[in-house]
C-alpha cells in the first residue's frame, strides 16, 4: 500500500521542500558519518526533477516528516502543478517589460471604468464583467459609481446607484429591477451568480437587458409580497444593468446554461478580465497598490513594496493571490507591524506551510516586481 509523507524541513539539491508532500518509496536512511538522512521520493507526477521519477530529499531527522493520507497528496499535487502552469503562461511574456505589461493590464481596466461610466450615463444600457476573484472587478466598478454619486450625497437625496451584492431570488431580482426602473438608475449585482442558475431570475434578466426600444417586466404569478409592497405585476425597465460574476462564460459546459449565457451576451457588453499568468497577476497587484489602494493604511512606500515582494516569494503557499489577499496582511500589519509576516503565515497560508521562510537578507526572487 502506498504510503505518502509530508516534508516538514528538508532539501533537494539545495532548494527548500518543506511543505511539499511526495509518496514514499524508500524509508528515512541515516547519513554515513554525518548528521541526518534522506529518504527517497515519487517525482514521477511533479514538475520541477529534471524529469526524475525519484529523488532523495535530505532531512535532518525522522522527525522531519509525517504520513499523510492520500488525499492530502492529489490536493497538494493539484495546487503545485496549477501554479506552474501560471508561471509557464509567464514564459510567453518574458519579453515583454514590466512596464508595458502594466500598460496592457491598465488599459483593459481602463476600458472597464469607461463602459461603467457609459452605463452610468445611459449611453449604454448594460454590461456584464467576468474574471477571477479578487483582481479588482468590483473595485473598479463601485469607484466608477461613487463618482457619480457625489452630486446626490451633497443634495441628501437618494443614490441612483446599488451595489447588490449575495444571494438573490428571482422575486427579489424583480423587487431590485423595480426600484431602479428609471433612467439614470444602474443596479449592479456583483457575485449574485445564484442567478445565473435560476430559469426565472435568468428571463427576468434577459428582458431587463433586452436591446428593443422598451423593456417591460412582468411577474404573473400571485405575490403577497410584492403586493404588501406595492410592487405591480408589470413595469417598463429603463434603467441600467451591471452583473459582476466570476463565472467564465466560454467556459460553461452546461448546454442549457450556456444557452441562456449566450442570449445574455448576446444582450449587453461583455468585459471578461481573466488575468491568466501569475506574472499579471502580481503587476496588477502593483499597480492597484501604486493607485493608492493601501493609502487607507498610512503605509510607508517602502513597507508596501516589502509586503508585495512578501506575497510573490510565498505565492505557492498563500491560499490565493489577489488584491483581498494584499488587504488581508496589509490588516495585520496594522495591527503587529514587526510582526506582520509572521501573522500571515499562520492566518493567510496553507496549513502544509509550516515556519515562515521567507529571504531576510535583502534578496528576492521577486525583484521584478518592486
Amino acid at each position: 500500500m502506498k504510503k505518502y509523507i509530508h516534508i516538514e524541513t528538508g532539501s533537494y539539491r539545495s532548494k527548500d521542500q518543506s511543505g511539499r508532500i511526495f509518496p514514499i518509496i524508500k524509508d528515512y536512511q541515516k547519513f554515513t558519518g554525518k548528521k541526518g538522512g534522506f529518504v527517497t521520493v515519487d517525482t514521477s507526477e511533479m514538475d520541477g526533477y529534471e524529469g526524475l521519477e525519484k529523488v532523495r530529499i535530505n532531512i535532518p531527522d525522522l522527525a522531519s516528516i509525517k504520513i499523510v493520507p492520500e488525499a492530502d497528496f492529489i490536493r497538494f499535487k493539484d495546487e503545485v502543478n496549477e501554479v506552474d502552469k501560471l508561471d509557464s503562461t509567464d514564459l510567453n511574456t518574458k519579453t515583454e517589460s514590466e512596464e508595458k505589461a502594466i500598460a496592457r493590464i491598465q488599459a483593459r481596466f481602463e476600458i472597464l471604468n469607461e463602459m461603467v461610466e457609459a452605463v452610468a450615463t445611459s449611453k449604454v444600457r448594460a454590461m456584464i464583467v467576468s474574471g477571477p476573484p479578487g483582481i479588482g472587478k468590483s473595485y473598479g466598478v463601485e469607484t466608477t459609481l461613487e463618482k457619480f454619486s457625489t452630486f446626490d450625497d451633497i443634495a441628501g437625496s437618494k443614490r441612483k446607484f446599488e451595489v447588490v451584492k449575495g444571494a438573490m431570488s428571482a422575486i427579489g431580482l424583480y423587487k431590485k429591477l423595480y426600484d431602479h426602473q428609471d433612467s439614470g438608475h444602474v443596479v449592479c449585482f456583483d457575485d449574485c451568480d445564484a442567478i445565473l442558475y435560476d430559469d426565472l431570475a435568468l428571463n427576468l434578466l434577459k428582458a431587463a437587458l433586452d436591446t428593443g426600444r422598451k423593456r417591460y417586466l412582468h411577474w404573473n404569478t400571485e405575490s403577497n409580497a410584492l403586493r404588501n409592497e406595492g410592487v405591480p405585476n408589470s413595469f417598463e425597465f429603463s434603467g441600467g444593468v451591471i452583473f459582476i460574476t466570476n463565472v467564465k462564460f466560454d467556459n460553461v459546459k452546461s448546454k442549457k446554461l450556456r444557452n441562456h449565457l449566450e442570449a445574455l451576451q448576446s444582450r449587453c457588453h461583455y468585459l471578461d478580465l481573466t488575468i491568466d499568468s501569475m506574472r499579471d497577476r502580481m503587476l496588477r497587484i502593483k499597480q492597484i497598490c501604486g493607485a493608492g489602494m493601501l493609502e487607507v493604511y498610512k503605509m510607508p512606500a517602502d513597507i508596501q513594496k516589502e509586503l508585495v515582494t512578501f506575497i510573490f516569494d510565498n505565492k505557492q503557499y498563500l491560499r490565493e493571490i489577489s488584491l483581498r489577499m494584499v488587504l488581508k496582511i496589509a490588516d495585520l500589519w496594522k495591527m503587529a507591524p514587526d510582526r506582520y509576516k509572521e501573522l500571515a503565515t499562520q492566518t493567510c497560508m496553507k496549513a502544509e506551510r509550516g515556519l515562515y521562510r521567507g529571504k531576510t537578507d535583502g534578496t528576492s526572487d521577486s525583484s521584478q516586481y518592486r
